[in-house]
């Protein structure tokens, strides 16, 4: 895998690191040590007021989830219980699990089944980070292990069906075939996770996928100036593609690319603000030399985006995550007056303004994200096709259902307390809300 073009050269604040799973992660929760000692107060509070009955459903709540943490004993349970198949069972007796062995494998009759990741693997195909969403149900489910959703199905047969259109050709508006996408939908409905699954497997499908897990980054902290060539504002980024598909993919334009400012290190002291790339490169080698020459960064990763439109050998694909960032203001100023400044739009920002446009041939979808809530947008956005909105539902009652027996057969509910009623109660509760359900689930009485 490549390294990064340039990552926040001279940026101030700190920089928010990508999420990566460990292979030696044992999932121990961060809470257990805060958990104990809330525990041990509860318990005392409750002892001091001669069993006040308040206090003593509070430390019962607290007992409930110092047992589920507490010094790694639900890990060791989990580990123990890793090959008994009697606790592999999902709603109505179906397999929790599915055998299928890869996401392009995946049917219909997968749905409402997990599908189990390999850290490693995930971690090959997903380089640039995992979304926060997917890391935090791994830690607290303490397996790799994602729904199976017919969401995510039909997002992926629809790319599928753009690359190999089938024999056959249905009128129904059900299998409309889409090449922009924009994923919408309420909070934690599992747009960032569709998203990733989409890229992992464009990727074990042999495609080049160019993917941005945090779109928010481009647009905020970091090193920033004004190109004079471009009248854009530069904020140069990384990008990790994989290496033996850019070196067989040759360059195919050869216009000059403009030189910027070096991040902490000014403009070209020759006054060159032009290069050019040899004729006989790759793309590999037009992204390594972005790599190597801060100057160069911006100017070759808004070159690598037309590069991408030409490539026929291999389909390609662009993912961005937190696309609505792009929609916006971003965080940086220009200064108008000595005591005034005007904030400068999305739009902007050279990166953003190569990367943004769904107005042309290429695959694109871009995923929105409410961790990073940036204000409604209209509902038709700039150079984004007037169909592309895509709307993804929270859970269904049916996979509500999956998930409540998977966070039981993890330990994140206990078993005496399970029951079809309780779980129903957590789910319309949260209005189908992940997230929210898995908080709540070490509450089930």
């Amino acid at each position: 895998m490549l390294r990064s073009i340039l990552r926040r050269a001279a940026a101030t604040s700190p920089i928010a690191q990508p999420w990566y799973l460990s292979s030696t992660a044992n999932f121990s929760s961060s809470k257990t040590t805060k958990t104990n000692v809330k525990n041990e107060k509860n318990r005392k509070k409750s002892k001091s007021k001669g069993g006040d009955a308040a206090a003593a459903d509070e430390s019962a709540a607290t007992d409930v989830e110092a047992a589920l943490f507490e010094d790694g004993s639900r890990a060791r349970r989990l580990a123990a219980e890793e090959n008994d198949p009697s606790l592999n069972i999902g709603p109505n007796g179906q397999p929790l699990f599915t055998s299928t062995p890869s996401l392009s494998e995946l049917t219909r009759k997968d749905s409402c089944t997990y599908f189990k990741f390999k850290m490693e693997e995930l971690n090959e195909a997903l380089p640039e980070g995992l979304p926060l969403g997917m890391v935090k149900e791994f830690e607290d489910s303490m397996r790799t292990a994602v729904l199976v959703r017919q969401s995510f199905l039909d997002l992926r047969d629809n790319f599928r069906r753009v690359v190999d259109p089938p024999m056959l050709v249905s009128s129904t508006k059900d299998t409309k075939v889409r090449k922009q996408i924009v994923l919408d939908g309420p909070v934690s409905c599992g747009k960032s996770i569709a998203l990733a699954m989409l890229v992992h497997w464009a990727r074990d499908e042999g495609w080049l996928v160019f993917y941005v897990p945090r779109g928010w980054e481009w647009t905020h902290g970091g090193f920033f100036y004004k190109n004079p060539q471009t009248g854009l504002w530069d904020t140069p980024d990384f990008l990790k593609f994989n290496e033996t598909r850019l070196k067989q993919l040759p360059c195919q334009i050869f216009d000059l690319i403009p030189l910027g400012e070096g991040a902490g290190v000014g403009w070209m002291k020759d006054g060159t603000d032009t290069m050019a790339m040899p004729e006989g490169s790759s793309l590999f080698d037009l992204v390594d030399t972005g790599i190597k020459h801060t100057h160069a960064a911006v100017g070759v990763l808004v070159h690598l985006r037309r590069e991408l439109s030409v490539v026929k050998d291999i389909p390609v694909l662009i993912a961005i995550d937190q696309y609505n960032s792009w929609f916006t203001f971003s965080e940086y100023e220009e200064a108008v007056t000595v005591r005034s400044t005007r904030p400068i739009h999305a739009r902007e920002l050279a990166t953003v303004n190569a990367f943004r446009s769904m107005m042309h041939d290429d695959m694109m979808v871009g995923a929105f994200s409410h961790s990073t809530a940036v204000g409604k947008l209209r509902q038709q956005l700039p150079n984004v096709p007037a169909e592309a909105r895509v709307s993804l539902p929270r859970y269904t009652l049916d996979e509500a259902a999956s998930v409540s027996h998977y966070y039981m057969r993890q330990r994140l509910a206990r078993r005496e307390s399970f029951s079809e009623e309780s779980w129903k109660k957590i789910y319309y509760l949260a209005n189908g809300n992940g997230s929210e359900m898995r908080w709540l689930m070490p509450f089930m009485r």
